[in-house]
Parts: structure tokens; C-alpha cells; sequence
């Protein structure tokens, strides 16, 4: 959690990481889209990670880590929880990298994940990201992943100074939608702010979990415009371990 005697443990990229993190977080000029991770992060139920290169094969390990320990407490940190993680992200990277480059990155990172996870996939979950009910799971828990980068420059909702993650709980969202019409109002609220805070359109993709035409892992990354993957890239990696089993 994020605390000032904590905060002085970290090294500099990772206080700047935090600090860039919460001007977005409390911006009252204009105000981030997601309402509840605003409010997860004003309740301090928002739980941080910093972890290294993400081109980096020891970098997947630390996010394993970190994602075992909180599914592990997740329950008990409140209904807005989230778990933040920040990528330490070169300067070469912060450069030259074009969005399509950390969308390749994102999903490699996912698929290892799956490859390293000694929990068995949730029986209730499919296993087809092309199912409208498909979510990304990890240590028997569904998770909704959002990806944000360096390279967003028109979709400013997708854009950090550093590779970064936001991994929310699927219990998280089921809390939110208990009550349609608070749920709903809110929703359009989110719209709204989309529609100052992003030069570009909202993103055709961004619909509501369980929808007939909505596939969950088309919202994990959003490109900077409407173009997007035609194939969930995780959907080619479960065919690999098919195979490979």
C-alpha cells in the first residue's frame, strides 16, 4: 500500500512512477475516466508493484510474483481494490517503441503468466477468449487486465510514462454492476469523461462484460486508434500448449 514511510523506500524511478500516478489519479481539471479506480485510489485500497524491464525473462517472474500475493489478500483490501503495476521502462523503449510493440509485449507477458501458473484454470471460466464471458485468469482467480504505455499519445486513458498494468479482480467488477442502475450511472459518467479526456472516439470495443458482441480481452489493450487485433494473440498461445502437451 502506499504510505509516506514506504514511499521513502523506493528508489527514484519507482517514487516517480507513484507520483506521476497520483496527479492522474486526483487531476480535478480533468479527470481520469475510471470513476472506481479514482475511488480505489482515494481509499488507498489500490496496491503497488515495480518490476523491471518488460523485455526482460526475469521481469515475468516479479510479475508473478506480485500477482500470487495479492490474489492471496485481494479480498480483504475492499471492493475498489486494484493491483497497480509499474514496468521500469527504458529510456531506448520510451523513444522508439510504437504502440503495436508494447501490444506485443502485453500479451507475451499474459501468456507467460499462463505458462508459469501451477493453479488450474477455473473450471466456471472458459477457455476461449473469443467467449463473450472469457476472462484472463491467474491463480484460480479472473482477472480484467488494462495495459497503458508511453507511445498513447491520442488515447490519453491509455497513456503512462511508464509500461503499466492495472489488474482488477473480476469480484471487483461484480461488486460494481450489484446495482444495475448505480452501475449504469456511472457507466455514462465514465463516457462522458472519455469523450474530454481522449482525442481520439471511445474505442468501438469498449462494451460491457457478458454482452453477446463483447469480448473481454479486446478492452486489455486499446491501440491508439480504432485499429485493433483480428485474433486474441492469448487464444494462439493456449493452441501452442495444446500442442505442445
Amino acid at each position: 500500500m502506499d504510505t509516506p514511510s514506504l514511499r521513502s523506500q523506493l528508489n527514484h524511478w519507482e517514487r516517480t512512477a507513484l507520483e506521476l500516478f497520483e496527479i492522474k489519479m486526483t487531476d480535478k481539471q480533468k479527470p481520469f475516466p475510471c470513476i472506481p479506480a479514482t475511488i480505489g485510489f482515494s481509499l488507498n485500497q489500490l496496491r503497488y508493484g515495480f518490476i523491471g524491464d518488460p523485455r526482460e525473462d526475469t521481469t515475468l517472474y516479479e510479475l508473478a510474483e506480485l500477482l500470487n500475493d495479492f490474489t492471496e489478500v485481494s479480498r480483504q483490501l475492499g471492493s475498489y481494490t486494484s493491483l497497480i503495476v509499474f514496468y521500469e521502462t527504458p529510456q531506448d523503449m520510451k523513444e522508439t517503441y510504437q504502440v503495436e510493440q508494447y501490444e506485443q509485449i502485453f500479451w507475451q507477458q499474459l501468456s507467460g503468466l499462463s505458462e508459469i501458473d501451477y493453479i488450474d484454470w477455473p473450471e466456471a471460466m472458459p477457455t476461449d477468449p473469443h467467449n463473450p464471458i472469457w476472462e484472463f485468469c491467474y491463480h484460480g482467480e479472473p482477472y480484467f487486465m488494462y495495459c497503458a504505455t508511453p507511445a498513447h499519445k491520442n488515447r490519453k486513458s491509455r497513456q503512462f510514462d511508464f509500461m503499466m498494468l492495472a489488474i482488477t479482480p473480476r469480484w471487483v467488477l461484480q461488486e460494481f454492476n450489484k446495482s444495475h442502475s448505480y452501475a449504469e450511472r456511472i457507466k455514462k459518467k465514465i463516457r462522458n469523461r472519455l469523450k474530454h479526456y481522449d482525442s481520439a472516439p471511445i474505442h468501438p470495443h469498449l462494451k460491457s462484460y457478458g454482452q453477446e458482441d463483447n469480448y473481454e480481452w479486446k478492452q486489455y489493450f486499446l491501440r491508439d486508434d480504432d485499429t485493433s487485433l483480428s485474433k486474441c494473440p492469448y487464444h494462439s498461445f493456449l493452441k501452442f500448449l495444446k500442442l505442445r502437451d
